[in-house]
């Protein structure tokens, strides 16, 4: 049989666990009760009798669990929530709302306002540490999860993977290594949170075989002799944080150059580092025209550099001047399809 559930009857903290506890009421004989009762448990105990110290002493201490009345004179507890979780330092912290009120609007604007529970009037303390005890649990284990993720993060910075987060529905750049926000500045030009256009629309295009668990081929951005490939790694974070349930994509970059092969072009046939280039492209399959963007030249020039590599080359055709180019250097790759 399973062991009855002994947290109304023990509420304790366990040996060696600390936990700070703020309670808003602007009535102090509503506090006394509850204050002495989370004291004997073993909780920090914090006390605000209005909305502007509530706010003050939650910024300052930060603590664990917001207990927080409803109605008081002033700031009120819903609007006390809610610049709670305005605040990112803040934001984190469970609030229990603390009401005489049970009509149902006033409920909705107490979870409206980002509090995770309510308890009601008058406070039965020991019904409030079990209420406690579950969403401190709950809390605990968002911030692991977040640690967790931020350890990893900061590892892949640390190693130098240019690593990138995307969510899918919106569009939005959430987080980005050094390196990678160098390489999407030096290729695409954006910044964070702007995600490039080019990988956005490849990511949503991609979607049905990345939730399937299929990897989705890779997509490549060519910036001169210079290549920066996406690879789609992973969904991460919560799937609740994502309402239309595309999720937040983890995105390795890497960057690749054609440098050493135009030299290695140069050095085999003799030619100019222009002409290297041209014979690079001629092998990947490239029209006059197209190289003639791709170098900012004319297709006048191009065509000029060309006849300058067969002659080096000795062959009459671009075709052979690409094949004997695969067959010499061994960098080189036939163009696909």
């Amino acid at each position: 049989m399973p062991e009855p559930d002994t947290s109304l009857d023990n509420p304790r903290l366990p040996r060696g666990e600390h936990r700070v506890v703020l309670i808003v009421d602007d009535v102090p004989d509503n506090v006394a009760p509850l204050h002495d009762a989370l004291d004997d448990a073993g909780y920090t105990v914090l006390v605000a009798l209005d909305g502007e110290s509530a706010i003050r002493r939650a910024r300052q201490a930060l603590p664990d669990m917001v207990l927080l009345d409803a109605l008081m004179p002033g700031i009120d507890g819903f609007e006390v929530a809610r610049r709670l979780k305005a605040d990112p330092a803040t934001a984190g912290i469970p609030v229990i709302f603390m009401t005489g009120l049970t009509e149902t609007e006033h409920l909705e604007n107490a979870f409206a306002a980002g509090g995770v529970d309510y308890v009601t009037k008058p406070i039965k303390p020991r019904e409030v540490m079990a209420r406690m005890g579950v969403h401190l649990k709950q809390a605990r284990e968002q911030r692991e999860g977040a640690l967790e993720r931020s350890q990893a993060r900061h590892a892949l910075d640390a190693f130098g993977y240019a690593t990138i987060t995307v969510r899918a529905s919106d569009g939005r750049l959430l987080w980005q290594t050094s390196l990678a926000r160098e390489l999407l500045r030096q290729h695409c030009g954006t910044e964070a949170p702007t995600t490039p256009p080019v990988v956005l629309q490849w990511l949503r295009r991609h979607l049905p075989e990345a939730q399937a668990q299929r990897e989705p081929p890779r997509l490549t951005l060519e910036n001169g002799p210079r290549r920066l490939t996406f690879r789609l790694h992973q969904r991460v974070g919560d799937e609740d944080s994502d309402p239309q349930g595309e999720g937040d994509w983890l995105i390795v970059m890497q960057e690749t150059s054609n440098e050493s092969v135009y030299a290695a072009l140069a050095s085999a046939f003799g030619l100019t580092a222009r002409e290297a280039e041209v014979l690079y492209w001629v092998v990947k399959g490239k029209i006059n025209r197209d190289i003639a963007d791709i170098l900012g030249a004319s297709p006048a020039t191009v065509k000029k550099h060309l006849e300058r590599i067969h002659m080096k080359m000795g062959v009459e055709t671009r075709t052979a001047a690409a094949a004997m180019a695969i067959n010499r250097v061994r960098l080189l790759d036939a163009p696909a399809g």
